[in-house]
Parts: C-alpha cells; structure tokens; sequence
C-alpha cells in the first residue's frame, strides 16, 4: 500500500502541469501563451494537405472579449462548427504583448500584418500556405456577438473546391 502511494505521489509530481490562466478573471486561457505559431501552422498545413481542407489562422489573445466571443460561436454553434470540421484546420495564435514581448510577431509580419485589423482577426491559408485573404471579425459580428449566418458564408466563401 505504501509503493502504491509512493508511486502516485511521483506520478503526481511528474505529471502535467497545469498553468494558471493569463487572465485569471477571462477564464481558461484560450490561446497559448508560450506556442510559437510557425510549428503549429506547419501541422495545420500538413493535415490541411492531406485532408483537402484549408487552414484559418486565428489572431487572437486572452485578455479580448471578442476573441472569446469569436470562440464561444466557432464552438457552440453546431453549424459552424461541423462548417469549420469539414474545411478547415484551425489554429489560435496568440498576439499579445505583455512585458515587452510582442508574442507571434513573426508570423504576424509573414501574413501581412493582419492584426493591424484589431483582434480576432482571420487569414486563411490553401493547403500550399498561401493566403487567401484577410479578415477582420466586426463584418462578422451581430449586437454583442457574432452572427453564425455571416460566419458560416464567410467559411463557406472560402473552404476548400472539393476534390
């Protein structure tokens, strides 16, 4: 009984951490903080390929409301979610700068700045890595939220041609 508590307590002090969230009052961080975006859209890119999808970058950070917002609908809207399952991969990208340190800039700057928009903001990608366009999320919102119709266009504009 002893080697088993041993042996959970190692386990325990082994195992995952989990970190607390940036923004502790936002909720569960949404975007990660410590992920270098480039590995994350070459994944994105591979998958993407291989399963005639495109992929949709999404710029964000934990601290903005309508990221979170922007996420709640890609989540809890089954059409838009079953819309983002069939076309695209999905990456979150965070961009906040905090301490001195602009997170993601580099990839900011390899797709054209895109955050010059304000945040969220979208880029969508082809299998190739190519981008598509550039979209900033106010077109896409209604009152306090976003609008799943004028999401669900938006993907639909821009998914993949079927093969």
């Amino acid at each position: 009984m002893q080697h088993l508590a041993l042996a959970l307590l190692a386990l325990l002090l082994t195992g995952p951490v989990c970190a607390a969230p940036e923004y502790p009052q936002m909720g569960p961080d949404l975007y990660d903080p410590k992920a270098d975006g480039s590995p994350q859209i070459a994944s994105a890119l591979a998958r993407a390929t291989s399963g005639n999808k495109r992929v949709l970058l999404v710029f964000g950070a934990n601290w903005c409301i309508w990221c979170r917002r922007l996420h709640t609908t890609f989540a809890g809207e089954p059409s838009v979610a079953k819309a983002l399952d069939a076309g695209f991969e999905v990456v979150l990208l965070d961009v906040n700068t905090r301490n001195g340190s602009k997170r993601n800039a580099a990839v900011n700057e390899r797709y054209g700045n895109p955050i010059a928009h304000g945040l969220p903001v979208l880029v969508v990608l082809d299998a190739a890595g190519k981008k598509l366009t550039t979209q900033e999320t106010g077109a896409l919102e209604d009152g306090a939220k976003h609008s799943p119709e004028k999401i669900r266009a938006f993907l639909a504009k821009w998914a993949p041609p079927p093969r």
